[in-house]
């Protein structure tokens, strides 16, 4: 799975789910994101190999993007992502029984969906997410 959160918004405006993502994938969906929003300055990452290829440095290269990469072994580097991963996992993937790949794909996609249209934010002062702020760096 492959998760994206604005480090300013909060907003999540992509989970990707598959039983596998390499750098290819990785591009895709970067690049579908920079379609729907424009491309950020940087995008803070960890050391998974999907992230240290050449795929993605190329992507990056070609885009002018930053890649961020956090210290190996240091996940509060990527603070915000860490905390939406633990949300995640407790609120969706461990209170749900997925049947196929399409099935958790529409779980995860629904609790994005809620995540980001729903929930009150305690950082943005408990609003829901700002409908057309976006922040300019992605974790």
């Amino acid at each position: 799975m492959l998760t994206l959160v604005d480090d300013c918004t909060r907003e999540c405006p992509a989970i990707e789910v598959d039983t596998s993502l390499g750098g290819l994938r990785v591009r895709r969906v970067l690049d579908r994101m920079a379609s729907e929003r424009g491309l950020p300055e940087a995008i803070v990452v960890d050391n998974g190999p999907e992230f240290r290829g050449r795929a993605l440095a190329a992507w990056s290269e070609q885009r002018g993007v930053r890649l961020e990469f956090i210290q190996p072994g240091k996940p509060a580097q990527n603070a915000y992502i860490e905390s939406f991963n633990g949300r995640l996992r407790d609120e969706c993937l461990n209170a749900n029984w997925f049947a196929s790949l399409s099935d958790a794909r529409r779980k995860i996609e629904t609790w994005r969906q809620d995540y980001n249209e729903q929930r009150p934010h305690s950082s943005l002062k408990t609003t829901c997410r700002p409908q057309s702020l976006h922040g300019q760096r992605w974790g």
